[in-house]
Order: C-alpha cells, then sequence, then structure tokens
C-alpha cells in the first residue's frame, strides 16, 4: 500500500510540473527609425511591423502601426513602392491593401522639398491614424538604406 501512495504521489508532482510549457520565440529585430521614435520599423521573423505617432489629434499622442509579411520579398517591394511615389510626375497619392490595414502614401512638395506621410486605416477598428511628414532621406534612413 505504501508503495502504491508513494508511486501516486511521484505522478501527481510529475503532473504539477508538466503545466509550464516553455514556447520557442523569435527575436524581436529594431530596424531603422525617423527623429526620436517618430516612424520606426521592427521585426520579427518574417513579419515586420510599422510604428508611427499619430499627429491626426495633438491631444492623442498615441503610437499606431501596421503589419505585413515578408512574403515575396514585401519588405523590398514596399520600399520601392515609397520611391517611386518620389519621382512620378505628377504627384499623387498611392493606396495599398495589407491584411489587417488601407495604407495611403500621401505626397506633398512644398517649396523646396516633397514628402510622403502613412496615412492608415484599420479594418476590424475603423480606426485611423497620420504620420510625421518624411523626405526621401528619412525613408532611406527608416528602411536602412544608404
Amino acid at each position: 500500500m505504501r508503495k502504491i501512495i508513494t508511486a501516486f504521489a511521484i505522478l501527481l508532482s510529475c503532473m504539477a510540473f508538466s503545466q509550464i510549457k516553455v514556447l520557442p520565440t523569435t527575436p524581436l529585430e529594431r530596424l531603422g527609425r525617423v527623429g526620436t521614435n517618430d516612424v520606426y520599423i521592427q521585426k520579427e521573423g518574417t513579419q515586420y511591423t510599422f510604428f508611427y505617432k499619430n499627429i491626426e489629434n495633438k491631444d492623442d499622442e498615441s503610437i499606431r502601426n501596421f503589419t505585413f509579411k515578408n512574403i515575396d520579398n514585401d519588405f523590398e517591394n514596399f520600399y520601392k513602392i515609397i520611391m517611386d511615389g518620389f519621382n512620378a510626375n505628377p504627384i499623387y497619392d498611392i493606396k495599398l491593401e495589407l491584411p489587417n490595414d488601407y495604407v495611403w502614401l500621401h505626397y506633398t512638395k512644398t517649396t523646396s522639398k516633397l514628402t510622403v506621410q502613412f496615412m492608415t486605416t484599420n479594418k476590424v477598428t475603423s480606426s485611423t491614424g497620420v504620420s510625421e511628414m518624411m523626405t526621401i532621406e528619412d525613408v532611406k534612413k527608416l528602411f536602412e538604406k544608404s
């Protein structure tokens, strides 16, 4: 009888510790940024997330983001789309559909500079956001291009 109780106690203690499971994680890598965290990119495996301060409402300086996976070299294609927009004549906005968001690349030409900003709408929550204006140099810095 003692052996049965001891075996049961050992089995019970093993079951109690088996509730915790270590899951594999993917390291986060922070890529380029513009300003003091006004716009930055974070990479997790094949997923890229763009974070930006929302300037749409000055009272609410929340951080917004949009995400996509790097399927078929989408990260480089996104960079190329932005850069091609700077060279377009006439200048026009570009609307992109991502898995969870719509992203507009809004180009503006001031007296001496051409800038772009992200304007996003989340498909589920319908929340919107607008990033700071970025020059060509800022975009190159964001995507870590020389």
